[in-house]
């Protein structure tokens, strides 16, 4: 018997099957060990000695690896094929020493697919554990250990409420917080077109477009106003046209490469809007193994890779399917082969293709989930689409010429002439806006014929900011930028997903408030470690590491020693200094010009005070240079609807609700949803404390969407005073039929029409003319249960009532008056409603039968 580890429960199902009772396989269930999750577990002055420890429930994968190794004859690591399965591999050989439980040989076996032939060929050629991926590894590990636990300490002490930073997630939270700049600092410009829709002689109907104007070429703003483009209107309006010349190419249009992880992840998000995540989670499950007629079969091979290659065997097979499906026209007369866009692509690997071609979407619908389909399905056209002949299109350009051949109008088709590779797939493109004109055919036109123009309009436009980043175009900015690899991507997105740093609103990443503070802190105190180019050098290192041209600790030693010094460095920094910086870098992005001219800065609470950006216990708000005699604070919020344009922070959001901001305490104000509605939360809930913490509902007249923090302060503090009316104190509140005014006894609804935070003292006054006084109940005596009063009314909803506490019984007039009603027929109404209080019945202790002597 020998033993086969792999990484997940899946895959050993998958690969027990293809090696019969030989073998016995036993997941690891991902990495078995890690760095102790403590200070100290990278001693950076013993040369970077790490210190490791079995992660929580990985103990029973361990104990299990060494009792079927006991028997076996041998042990197979067949961890996955990059550096973390290495990483894992190299982790069970330690362990297993270190407890003198190695006793039988190790080979490291590596597999790109899982299939039947590619797994005993892998059995058959077993090869050592590559010390280079695994010092690789070991140098990434201790990189984001030191960044961790070095940096994150310092953000908690000078930046309350934000949680912690890592090498590689910082510098992606700064793309998009440099992004949101960007469309912040945008200033649109307008700028005008002329279109025209012209005429044949036969009646057949074209657009085209203003090329050239008066004897020269129109550039983009050209035309900048509505009057611009009037004078022209008024003077082509008039022009008789006719065909100048036409110009007819073929273009040819290449199949794509093959996917990678990150085209995957691209192309996933763009065509069937999947998270990077999710994508993965899928690709994985497509990559262990789906039953599919009784037997488990791998569909894909492995989905972390940055190689467009394919395997010579792939390609055959997909050629083959292609001569029998589509005919001898698609197939190209040699195979298609795509360089590697990265060079440190490892060339031995393959690009994400499926295991085999003959096995089409359509053909194992019915054994996969509509997900796995979809994305199986997408793997599936692309990698036969790249080994399909380019398609060919048809292009014509005509222009369109005034009688003086001064203006020029062009008019553009195309036609596809043979469709090639898209008869089966087209790629997507981020963030396009253009219409398909692949198939916009132009009427048949020569030279020197007349036309007809039916129309000629201006059309306005103005010049747009750029998008934020999708999950698809933020992995593509990534990659472009060297930052991060392929086993990374998705994870890199769901921290600062996960952090609270950005939220992704209508697919796209908007940074929240503390996004943004950390981001203009790292900046501003450790601008060389979120530099994209330094990120990327260390990404170049780590590869380096892995081809075995440096040593794993010099790279730790020269990074360690700079980053050291600016860990150091920023101790020293006092929390106004912080402040200070963070305001200068910020203050633009929330205190932008008013259109009025004054000054956004202006405290409008003690009209002397400047508003600046603070830090508080729970993270950055705007408060005033007066504190603390003046309290006014809000949050770092604009408004936004978060399609790219405008201002960027939004509500901070966290597990518990939205957050509104802080009051003057430092407590977060939430806005959360309940069965009954929108409602107010002060403070957050303390283990042990009945009471719990203070809520308040909204009312029905107040949009929760525009709630600002100095609304949800005051409806928290309610009931609230607003001033005297004579001598009596007048409240206002929110109650069960919403909010209302109070004196004494009189109590007066607010119309639906005045918000609350609007009433002053005259209008409660007011409000308060036709109230009449709450009725007073009539003392019966006292109930028995409590000795608490029984009382009478005259007059309520539905008549005569008797009420105990929060207990209410009707009394018709038929029954009773107020002057004979007694207690005793009180109590005997009353007695139904209450509620029944019923007493455990304790259980029988038995005494324990004493020994015998």
């Amino acid at each position: 018997m020998k033993l086969l580890v792999v990484e997940s429960p899946a895959k050993s199902k998958t690969i027990s099957k293809y090696l019969g009772s030989d073998f016995v396989v036993v997941p690891s269930v991902g990495h078995v060990r890690d760095l102790d999750p403590h200070d100290g577990a990278v001693d950076v002055d013993n040369g970077f000695k790490m210190k490791w420890a079995i992660m929580e429930g990985k103990e029973k994968q361990i104990k299990e690896i060494e009792k079927y190794m006991k028997k076996a004859e041998a042990v197979y690591l067949a961890t996955d094929p990059d550096r973390e399965g290495e990483a894992i591999s190299w982790h069970i050989v330690d362990i297993l020493k270190s407890r003198n439980e190695l006793t039988k040989p190790i080979h490291r076996v590596a597999f790109h697919e899982i299939t039947k032939s590619a797994v005993n060929t892998a059995i058959k050629e077993p090869r050592e554990i590559d010390d280079k991926l695994v010092n690789a590894y070991l140098a990434r590990r201790a990189l984001d250990f030191l960044v961790g636990f070095k940096l994150s300490p310092v953000l908690w002490r000078k930046l309350p409420g934000c949680k912690s930073a890592g090498r590689v997630q910082s510098v992606a939270l700064r793309l998009v917080c440099e992004r949101e700049n960007e469309i912040e600092n945008f200033v649109k410009r307008e700028y005008w077109s002329i279109d025209g829709v012209f005429e044949t002689s036969e009646g057949k109907q074209f657009p085209a477009k203003l090329f050239n104007y008066d004897g020269a070429k129109l550039d983009k703003f050209d035309i900048p106003t509505k009057e611009k483009a009037e004078e022209v209107l008024s003077k082509l309006s008039t022009e008789q046209y006719h065909v100048g010349n036409i110009e007819r190419k073929k273009q040819q249009r290449k199949p794509v490469a093959p996917f990678t992880t990150s085209t995957l992840q691209q192309e996933a998000s763009r065509k069937l809007g999947f998270s990077a995540k999710q994508t993965m989670q899928i690709a994985q499950r497509l990559y262990e193994g789906v039953d599919v007629g009784g037997e488990t079969v791998g569909l894909i091979t492995y989905m972390r890779t940055d190689s467009v290659n394919l395997s010579k065997e792939a390609v055959s097979a997909i050629r083959d399917m292609i001569k029998a499906d589509f005919g001898d026209d698609y197939l190209p007369k040699s195979p298609v082969v795509y360089d590697n866009k990265s060079k440190n692509a490892q060339e031995a690997h393959e690009a994400i293709r499926p295991t085999y071609a003959t096995k089409t979407p359509q053909s194992i619908k019915g054994y996969l989930d509509a997900n796995q389909f979809k994305l199986y399905e997408l793997i599936w056209k692309r990698a036969v689409a790249c080994q399909m002949v380019p398609a060919e299109l048809n292009l014509v350009a005509a222009d369109i010429l005034t009688s003086d051949s001064k203006s020029m109008f062009r008019a553009n088709g195309s036609m596809i002439a043979f469709d090639g590779f898209m008869k089966l797939y087209k790629e997507d493109i981020d963030d396009a806006n253009s219409d398909d004109d692949d198939n916009r055919m132009l009427p048949v036109m020569n030279e020197g014929d007349s036309l007809k123009s039916n129309e000629i309009k201006p059309e306005q436009h103005f010049t747009q900011p750029p998008p934020r980043y999708s999950e698809a175009s933020l992995v593509k900015k990534m990659e472009e930028l060297g930052i991060g690899r392929p086993s990374t991507y998705a994870s890199i997105l769901s921290v600062i997903q996960d952090r609270h740093y950005v939220d992704l609103v209508k697919k796209r990443f908007v940074p929240q408030e503390r996004g943004r503070v950390v981001s203009a802190f790292l900046e501003k105190y450790f601008t060389k470690y979120v530099e994209y180019d330094f990120t990327a050098y260390m990404e170049n290192e780590l590869d380096e590491i892995s081809n075995g041209l440096k040593n794993y600790k010099d790279v730790l030693d020269e990074f360690w020693n700079g980053f050291k010094n600016a860990v150091e460095a920023s101790n020293g920094l006092s929390m106004t200094e912080i402040t200070d910086a963070i305001d200068a870098e910020l203050g633009s992005h929330f205190f932008p010009p008013r259109a009025d001219g004054s000054d956004p800065r202006k405290c409008p609470d003690c009209e002397n005070g400047r508003l600046g950006i603070k830090i508080g216990k729970f993270g950055g708000f705007i408060g005033c240079s007066n504190y603390p005699t003046c309290k006014y604070t809000k949050p770092l919020i604009l408004n936004d609807d978060g399609d790219g344009e405008g201002s960027s922070a939004t509500i901070q959001k966290s597990n518990e609700g939205q957050i509104l901001g802080q009051n003057e305490n430092g407590d977060n104000v939430y806005l959360k949803k309940g069965p009954y509605g929108d409602y107010l939360q002060l403070g957050d809930a303390v283990k042990g404390d009945v009471r719990g913490p203070v809520r308040a509902p909204i009312p029905k007249n107040v949009p929760v969407d525009s709630l600002t923090l100095e609304q949800a302060l005051f409806l928290l503090s309610l009931p609230k005073s607003i001033g005297f009316d004579g001598e009596e104190e007048v409240f206002v509140a929110v109650g069960k039929f919403g909010p209302y005014v109070k004196k004494g006894d009189l109590s007066k609804s607010i119309p639906a029409s005045t918000q609350i935070f609007n009433v002053d003292i005259k209008m409660a006054h007011d409000l308060l003319q036709g109230a009449t006084p709450k009725a007073k109940g009539k003392e019966l005596g006292l109930h028995p249960s409590d000795s608490k009063p029984v009382l009478y009314f005259k007059t309520g909803k539905f008549g005569p009532y008797v009420q105990h506490n929060r207990v209410f019984a009707s009394i018709p007039a038929s029954i009773a008056t107020e002057d004979t009603i007694t207690l005793e027929l009180a109590l005997e109404k009353l007695a139904p409603k209450e509620p029944k209080t019923t007493t455990k019945k304790k259980p029988e202790v038995k005494e324990k039968p004493k020994p015998k002597k």
